[in-house]
This record gives C-alpha cells, structure tokens and sequence, in this order.
C-alpha cells in the first residue's frame, strides 16, 4: 500500500480513523473526509504521510461530482476507496418514522453509492483498485431495532457485491466487511423513532473489539484478496453464519430475542 492514495469516508473517529492510522502505518497517502473538520484534522495530525482533509455532507449528491473531482485531481488518482460513514439506530419499526428511514438510508446506502459512482469510471479506467465497504451483521441478518440500518446495510452489500461482479476481471478488488460490535461512537449517535439521538452506548459496543483490532483484519483480508469479512466474535460471529447456513434457526432466535424483553432492555440503557 506504500505509496497509494486511499480516500476514507467517515474518518474522524472509530473504524475510520483507526484505518487511516493503519494505512498511513503502510505508507499510503491519505484522503481523509467527514462533516466534522476538526476531528478530521486530529485523526490527520496521528498520521504521519501526505494527507489531504476534505470534509463534505456525504448526503449533498449534488456537491458529490466537484468533491470526487478534487479528491482524484490531489494526487491524479485514487486507488483506495473506503466507504465507512453512516449513522444507526435504536428503535422498533412499528414506532419509528419515516423521515428516520429517509436519513439512515440516505447516509448509510445512497451517499456510498453517490460517491462509488463517481469514483468507479475513473478507478476503471486507471486500471483498477481496491473498494473497501463497511456493511455490518446487520446488513447480513434483520436484527431487532434496526430495520431502517439493517435494509441500509443490507443494501451496502448487495451493491458492491453488484459492482465487484462486473468490474473485477477489470482490476476492481472489492471487500465487504460486516462488522459485529466495534468499540466506537456507533449506538451513542443511533437514532431514536422520533430521529433524535440516542445519546447512550450499549454494553455490546462497549466490549466489542477495539477499532485498531477490526481495521487490521481489514487490512489484512484486503492483502489476502479476501471479497467478504465479518469482524465479530461469540453470538454476532454466530448470528452471521446462521443467515446463510440456518435461517430459520435465526429467525426464531431473533424473535424470542424480542419476547424475551430485548427492546425493554435497550431502552432502559438510555
């Protein structure tokens, strides 16, 4: 990676600035994008190569041409392309609103696509590269409370699996990572029903694996050519491996999950 150009979306904080520490490790020069400039600048100061901090509202798809255009013109390429930036939930479908759909999915799913779409013309016809997108055991199983992030996450998938299909054998590597709980700010910035922030961590998160852990396996996947990745352990590692191999046994699991007071608990964390 010593010398290549890799552009990460959500980087201020969490997995996205643990991959920048890690990249800018290897040598790779960094774009480094989110709305809040100053964090941006801190996870900058961290890394010790050619960095480039262009902070952008990753749901303005009008802005997102000019953006893209800046970011390849730094370094008149871009080999890497991270797409880490969204935002979760934390309420029951039942209860929650549209407009909270509206702005989980615009984030989490539509603001990736915007800017892949832009970058992918260019990536191609310089030969290639490597997408990186984070998706979340999530986006592989329903899980209770976060049905607006899961058809989200579900969508992070099914889209760069959709890409890397037609673009591979063009020298496109594409890696889907599926998160399970990750030491970051992730359910604290949750949504509630109402759209307001949860403002709380879970006891998940917070004995999840450390940001720097989850990014090296990343890292480590995208040197062995791996195309999809869970980094989770124990009941999420689980819950990932039963969507594909017993469905049904993970539906009931999820469902006694809820009857045995799983919405009640969260709530009173908050």
């Amino acid at each position: 990676m010593k010398g290549q150009v890799w552009w990460i979306t959500g980087a201020s904080s969490g997995i996205g600035a643990a991959l920048a520490r890690a990249l800018g490790a290897r040598g790779a020069k960094l774009i480094l994008s989110g709305r809040n400039v100053a964090a941006l600048e801190t996870v900058a100061a961290d890394c010790d190569t050619e960095k480039l901090v262009l902070p952008f509202e990753a749901t303005d798809y009008a802005a997102v041409p000019a953006i893209a255009e800046q970011a390849w013109a730094w370094q008149g390429r871009v080999d890497g392309l991270v797409n880490n930036a969204g935002i979760s939930q934390r309420s029951l479908a039942v209860e929650t609103e549209f407009a909270v759909y509206q702005q989980i999915i615009g984030v989490d799913l539509l603001a990736p696509i915007a800017l892949t779409q832009q970058l992918l013309p260019r990536m191609i016809g310089a030969g290639g590269g490597q997408i990186i997108a984070i998706s979340s055991v999530a986006g592989i199983a329903g899980v209770p409370l976060r049905s607006a992030y899961s058809a989200a996450k579900h969508g992070i998938i099914g889209y760069h699996d959709a890409v890397r299909a037609e673009n591979e054998h063009l020298g496109l590597k594409v890696l889907v990572v599926a998160p399970g709980s990750v030491r970051t700010n992730v359910s604290r910035n949750a949504l509630n029903a109402d759209g307001s922030v949860r403002g709380e961590s879970d006891a998940a998160i917070d004995n999840g694996l450390s940001p720097d852990q989850a990014a090296a396996q990343m890292l480590a996947a995208v040197g062995a050519g791996t195309r999809e990745l869970v980094v989770a352990e124990g009941a999420e590692a689980a819950i990932a491996g039963l969507r594909r191999s017993d469905p049904n046994a993970l539906f009931d699991r999820m469902s006694a999950m809820v009857q045995a007071g799983y919405a009640q608990q969260m709530k009173a964390q908050r």
